[in-house]
């Protein structure tokens, strides 16, 4: 008697589309692969076996591989755990869940080497942007500036007995942190970020305000850490709409007409400023970064850069699946 599967019984199993799913698959179809493997590739090991070592997997597996890693926060040993209890990871990544091989840890952290190494992260934050901006979503007419603090370990419990001598403390308010700072510049006009630098935390925000310029905007917003920014010997020919103190603000007369005018420019210049913060929101909150994995300001500000550009592709998922659409 012929045995009869459950499929060719109609009897189906329903996979549930969960959140992660969507999220994966919409990152599938709006993250520009083709762009990103052809400015990988040329630096990528190109090991077939014929020397007796085991063939390289494919350049994408491993981006995708990457990617997965920031948008969840994986370590890379986490990350070949992940590759075999989580099938939906081999899915994306592109690799057959019944493989015998699967990436290691030491292959995925080679990958990343691979992309340090290279100072590819900058060009795959400016192979995306390229790619928005061929779209109409970044018009570069005006910046937005600003920074947060990202923590990294303080404990001096290991082998050195020292914290990572490259992050520094500061104060914030009343509190002291200890880490870096991210410093990024974005597209006044849709959010997108353009320009990351990475620093110490005791850093100030002033003195990077005009390297997270892209040189094409006239315009320049910041909120009151960039006081000054105009006076500085760098400053060129870009009109700054700089916050005021929040005690000066404070201080205005609200009933006179000159003060009330003044409050209202505050308004229209936070409004503006307000943009700077959904990228922030994306690492921290969607993508949970809000503590440094490496050592080294190096290679925090290569994944940074790798960060923002993931964030870049998240917030205009829209417009790009309507592109395709």
């Amino acid at each position: 008697m012929k045995q009869i599967s459950l499929a060719t019984s109609g009897f189906e199993l329903v996979t549930k589309r969960t959140r992660k799913r969507v999220f994966l698959d919409e990152m599938s179809l709006v993250v520009p692969w083709r762009e990103l493997v052809g400015l990988i590739q040329p630096f990528a090991p190109t090991g077939t076996g014929a020397k007796g070592g085991r063939p390289s997997f494919a350049v994408e597996t491993m981006l995708r591989i990457h990617f997965l890693q920031q948008w969840f926060g994986l370590s890379d040993p986490a990350m070949e755990e992940a590759l075999h209890d989580t099938p939906l990871y081999c899915e994306f990544a592109r690799l057959d869940a019944g493989m015998a091989r699967m990436p290691d840890e030491t292959t995925i952290l080679r990958f990343r080497h691979l992309l340090e190494e290279h100072n590819l992260s900058i060009q795959l934050l400016a192979t995306i942007n390229a790619t928005l901006i061929a779209k109409g979503l970044m018009l570069k007419t005006g910046t937005v500036v600003d920074a947060t603090l990202i923590a990294a370990p303080s404990s001096t419990k290991n082998s050195t007995g020292e914290r990572d001598p490259e992050m520094h403390q500061t104060k914030k308010g009343n509190q002291w942190h200890f880490g870096m700072k991210a410093h990024i510049g974005v597209d006044a006009d849709s959010g997108l970020v353009h320009t990351v630098i990475g620093t110490a935390a005791n850093v100030n925000d002033v003195t990077q305000g005009h390297g997270l310029l892209h040189g094409e905007e006239t315009v320049v917003f910041a909120d009151a850490g960039y006081q000054g920014a105009i006076k500085r010997p760098e400053a060129t020919g870009v009109n700054w709409h700089v916050a005021m103190r929040p005690g000066k603000r404070r201080a205005l007369n609200k009933n006179s007409p000159w003060g009330r005018l003044l409050d209202k420019a505050e308004q229209l210049k936070a409004s503006v400023r307000a943009k700077v913060e959904h990228p922030f929101r994306v690492i921290k909150c969607q993508f949970g970064f809000t503590k440094v994995r490496y050592k080294g300001l190096a290679k925090n500000t290569a994944q940074l850069m790798t960060l923002f550009a993931l964030s870049n592709v998240w917030m205009a998922r829209r417009h790009l699946q309507g592109a395709r659409g």
